[in-house]
């Protein structure tokens, strides 16, 4: 069994959020997949940005606020 890093984006409202998380390589099966406690980390950063928390989402995450580009 071999983990690999990624970022996963997270997008709540006006916010998102890049993740890190460790994925977990094996021969066969289901590879890639994400470890049950990397899974809560990314609801965990989703719940906060959705009750507008963006100091707790900003533990496990780093997050970026949308603003809308005018089209030329």
């Amino acid at each position: 069994m071999t983990t690999k890093q990624q970022m996963k984006l997270v997008r709540e409202g006006e916010y998102v959020a890049e993740v890190p998380v460790e994925l977990i390589l094996e021969e066969g099966g289901w590879s890639p997949y994400l470890p049950l406690e990397e899974a809560r980390k990314i609801d965990w950063v989703r719940k906060a940005l959705r009750a507008g928390n963006t100091r707790e989402a900003a533990r496990h995450a780093r997050i970026f606020r949308l603003s809308p580009v005018a089209a030329d």
